[in-house]
């Protein structure tokens, strides 16, 4: 049984694993670990299973809640909440007023997760290389034949839910760059700023599916086939660097449900390019500082992790 003060040492820890989870390149999965909390939350989540059910559909609550680790999830997702919510009007924000900087930043951030991802492969063979040329490819394939704009229909936001928390619970992997693939980032992020309660909800009841579902699928394939499955996860992260290039030329438009004016589609180019085409400054100098700063916060962090790792083994 936790203290008070455990408890608001947990919610502190929530309130970290959420301002990971709302930017790609960075797992909330990550800083679980980081903080010690990690085993106990694959097992609680690993707890909603027939006998949870059962109990709940018994009318049995305080049985359920004890069997599921209530009280450590509620505790968790509540400080995961406070801070996505309060993160995602500044994001929303920058994304509009500096994108070229911000994209950036998200550039770096991948590019290094992805070495680091690359980097835990077991057994680095031709299965592994073939398997992580397939995951580039795929990802390249989806990121530069989609629009930049994919469905806002509830079966998409349904799906993009149950993708996205399979990696927020993955050391290594970004429920928010799972997003960003899936041409979601933006609309989630707008969706929390304005409480949109009917996409949210979706989206919520999509994390429950892939947390019940998809969650325990991946977890296989890591326990089973650990080095394709890393080396695919790294292909996606490569293979999707096409989606955040910071340097983007609007090819056309479309009117969204709000009846206002979006990107449909548009096309990567150089800085130069960019700066002759749009006749903005293309920020070179500050891009590269902000792609070398997403690099050196992922490196810090997965350096704490490895030396609480080192200690924790000692």
């Amino acid at each position: 049984m936790r203290s008070i003060k455990e408890y608001f040492v947990l919610l502190l820890k929530g309130i970290a694993m959420g301002s990971a989870d709302v930017v790609p390149g960075v797992s909330g999965g990550t800083i679980a670990f980081i903080t010690g909390i990690y085993d106990e939350l694959l097992n609680s989540i690993k707890s909603v299973d027939g006998t949870a059910f059962k109990l709940l559909f018994q009318f049995k609550l305080k049985e359920f809640w004890n069997h599921i680790n209530g009280s450590f999830l509620i505790t968790l997702l509540t400080g995961i909440g406070i801070s996505i919510f309060s993160l995602a009007k500044l994001i929303s924000f920058i994304l509009i007023t500096y994108p070229v900087l911000v994209w950036s930043f998200f550039f770096g951030l991948i590019i290094i997760s992805a070495v680091l991802v690359a980097r835990d492969i077991e057994v680095k063979d031709w299965k592994a290389l073939i398997a992580g040329i397939i995951g580039v490819f795929i990802a390249y394939i989806i990121t530069a034949a989609s629009p930049s704009q994919t469905p806002d229909a509830w079966w998409f936001i349904l799906i993009s839910g149950a993708i996205a928390i399979c990696a927020m619970i993955l050391p290594g992997i970004s429920g928010a760059f799972i997003l960003l693939i899936l041409g979601k980032y933006k609309y989630i992020i707008e969706a929390v700023e304005t409480f949109d309660v009917a996409t949210l909800a979706i989206f919520a009841i999509g994390c429950i599916i892939g947390l019940l579902s998809f969650a325990r699928l991946v977890s296989w394939f890591l326990k089973n086939y650990q080095s394709i499955t890393v080396a695919v996860l790294a292909g996606f992260m490569v293979g999707s660097l096409y989606k955040v290039w910071p340097w983007k030329v609007v090819d056309s438009f479309r009117i969204n449900s709000a009846g206002e004016q979006v990107p449909l589609f548009d096309h990567n180019v150089l800085p130069k390019q960019y700066l002759e085409e749009t006749g903005q400054n293309p920020q070179l100098i500050e891009a590269i500082l902000m792609a070398s700063l997403g690099i050196f916060i992922v490196v810090a962090i997965e350096k704490i992790a490895s030396m609480l790792n080192v200690k924790k083994e000692g």
